[in-house]
């Protein structure tokens, strides 16, 4: 009997330390000097009587704004052409790091794919290449081709870790035969193919999908208004809003094809042309929402459109995030603030950046219009790989900013950038990035209950409660 008991309470007490270990507040901090690199850190939030001079990041969960959808990177062939080179061991380390969520792995949980080559592709194609001069209007010879090399087994092992993961994908360009101009870079999607390119996007969510590959999402045209790109298209508003009323809309619905069709994919410095799309009865009715980039613009574009269209939903879909190799500081606050925390406060449902990954001199990507510059969230070089701003700046909302957490009203005082979740689980998260010229002393508030906490310049911290 004694020993019984003896058991029963050691056993309580284990379970009651269990309880505690998981309810413990967490902070995650990225310092700008690089000795943090988002590193939990061995004290977490504590609770605590608030300074009136201090500053307060007031939470109101009772205040709700948009869905999350995700936090993630565009796989470009490019960076599966690096992974799927690895040793099995290393790509297997590698992708459990990127995707799955215990631990220190960062859970990646959104994917951005391109449907045929973009400029961070070895060279250009698409999915229906024939000799110039041919046509295949039904798609007879339609063929996934190289994805099947590197992007599709890349993806099968990264939806082995995590089945859930979000994928959207966006095309560069048409094929050739489609186009104005025999030319991978800019022109024109001919009329008399729109038909033929709507069955492409069909032969393409149909294919992925055999492959065991389900397309969540797709973008009618990465970059519509940027024809430099090697591949690009140049397509203006009102020839989108036609394709999708008239064609790409009614063939997925002809198909069954559940894929979400988002317009636009470009710059915030043009709200005007998701907009005049979604004010077209009819091609609106096709339409889930408006992806963006940060390139040009301001984030607060975003809450333009969604004012404008509230029953459609925001995506931002692409931003190239770049630091300097070996550099001894990491400018954590302005991906960060820009992306991670102004996305989101502007109602983006998900947040990617430009690309997952790359080798030491960015390579792959093509000739006459392809970026040198477009740095890997990792940096692979055979089966090593180091860890870049994009990582990190993904990390501190990919891991606990799961899928299906809402975010909630949060005041922003000055300096302290910040975004407030909670999440499926009913726990709290608050990103926080101080951009201010000095350490920054704060309270964070919520339900009667304030907390300590404290940012050096340039440091970025993730609360989780």
């Amino acid at each position: 009997m004694l020993i019984t008991k003896s058991i029963g309470l050691l056993i309580g007490c284990a379970f009651t330390f269990s309880v505690m270990a998981q309810s413990q507040p967490q902070v995650w901090l990225t310092k700008a000097d690089r000795t943090a690199l988002f590193t939990r850190q061995t004290a977490g939030l504590r609770l605590s009587a608030a300074k009136k001079k201090q500053p307060v990041i007031a939470i109101n969960d009772k205040k709700t704004f948009q869905s999350i959808d995700g936090f993630g990177y565009a796989l470009t062939g490019g960076s599966a052409q690096h992974i799927v080179k690895m040793s099995a061991p290393a790509r297997a380390a590698l992708l459990r790091e990127l995707f799955a969520t215990d631990g220190n792995n960062i859970g990646v949980s959104y994917i951005r794919l391109s449907i045929g080559a973009s400029d961070l592709n070895e060279k250009v194609f698409s999915y229906n290449d024939i000799p110039e001069g041919q046509t295949d209007v039904e798609q007879a010879k339609f063929d996934l081709g190289p994805d099947k090399a590197d992007v599709i087994p890349v993806m099968k092992e990264i939806l082995a870790i995590n089945p859930r993961i979000k994928i959207m994908g966006s095309p560069w360009s048409p094929p050739l035969w489609m186009k104005t101009t025999y030319d991978a870079r800019g022109g024109m999607l001919k009329p008399e193919y729109y038909a033929a390119y709507a069955k492409y996007f069909v032969r393409y969510v149909q294919e992925m999908k055999k492959e065991g590959i389900s397309i969540d999402a797709i973008t009618v045209q990465n970059e519509p208004l940027h024809p430099g790109n090697n591949p690009s298209l140049f397509m203006a508003a009102p020839d989108q809003a036609l394709f999708v009323k008239q064609f790409l809309g009614p063939a997925f619905a002809k198909a069954s094809i559940k894929t979400k069709i988002i317009v636009y994919d470009h710059n915030a410095d043009r709200p005007d042309y998701p907009i005049s799309i979604l004010d077209d009865p009819e091609a609106r009715k096709y339409i889930d929402g408006s992806a963006f980039h940060l390139y040009g613009g301001k984030i607060e574009a975003l809450s333009d459109v969604h004012d404008a269209h509230p029953d459609k939903n925001i995506y931002f879909s692409e931003q190239m995030v770049v630091e300097q190799p070996d550099a001894t500081t990491i400018d954590i606050i302005n991906p960060v603030a820009r992306l991670i925390i102004g996305a989101t406060r502007n109602w983006a449902r998900n947040v990617l950046e430009w690309n997952l990954a790359a080798d030491p001199e960015n390579k792959p990507y093509t000739d006459r219009g392809g970026c040198s510059m477009c740095q890997g969230a990792v940096t692979i070089n055979g089966d090593h790989y180091s860890r870049n701003l994009a990582y990190f700046s993904i990390a501190h909302a990919a891991k606990f900013v799961r899928p299906g957490s809402v975010r909630v009203a949060s005041n922003e005082p000055e300096g302290l950038a910040n975004v407030a979740f909670k999440t499926p689980e009913g726990k709290h998260v608050l990103i926080v990035a101080n951009t201010g010229k000095a350490t920054a002393a704060f309270n964070i508030s919520l339900k009667g209950k304030s907390y300590a906490a404290a940012l050096d310049k340039g440091a970025v911290a993730t609360y989780i409660w």
